[in-house]
């Protein structure tokens, strides 16, 4: 009968920013960072509204464009996130399938997921760039400020390249644990 790993055994199945070489802790690096960016732009975003909404309610005088400033800044602040939360293992995984089985097998797995979140994301950005040129080259221009359109969208490129970085890099780094789990079994 198979029981679930003991806690040091489904420890070794989780690689940590600790276990990172020297590209691994600068990607950490730049994704922390940009997610921070990403975050402050958040708070930022609140800030606004609140003005926004306090004025309009009090002195019928709301930020112009608030809704406008809201989804492009929120679309690119959105894509800030992706690759440090890959990186840190904070992805949504079920293990349900996996509870039982070795090192070799999940890391294999993770090693696969982290290689399609890096395709998944570089695929997205290269499609997020040229939605953005399309843009451009249509003129297109918000509403009420007048702001281009390319510019939110292109903005969530740096995101998502850095999404596809990590998640290479994670499957490089599963897929070398999973070797190592095979060299141990032998």
């Amino acid at each position: 009968m198979h029981t679930p790993l003991d806690t040091e055994a489904a420890a070794a199945l989780v690689l940590n920013p600790e276990q990172f070489g020297p590209a691994g802790r600068l990607l950490m690096g730049v994704s922390k960072f940009y997610a921070a960016v990403g975050g402050l732009a958040f708070v930022a975003l609140v800030i606004m509204s609140l003005i926004s909404i306090v004025g309009r309610k009090l002195f019928a005088a709301p930020v112009p464009g608030d809704m406008e400033i809201l989804m492009m800044v929120a679309a690119t602040a959105s894509a800030t996130f992706f690759a440090y939360c890959h990186l840190d293992g904070g992805d949504v995984k079920i293990d349900f399938f996996t509870a039982h089985a070795g090192p070799r097998v999940v890391h294999g797995l993770d090693a696969l997921g982290s290689l399609l979140v890096g395709l998944f994301g570089l695929l997205v950005a290269w499609r997020s760039w040229v939605g953005a040129m399309s843009l451009m080259d249509s003129g297109e221009t918000s509403t009420v400020l007048g702001w281009p359109v390319w510019l939110a969208q292109a903005g969530m490129v740096p995101g998502f390249v850095l999404m596809g970085l990590a998640g290479l890099y994670m499957s490089f780094l599963h897929l070398q644990a999973a070797r190592r789990a095979i060299r141990r079994a032998a």
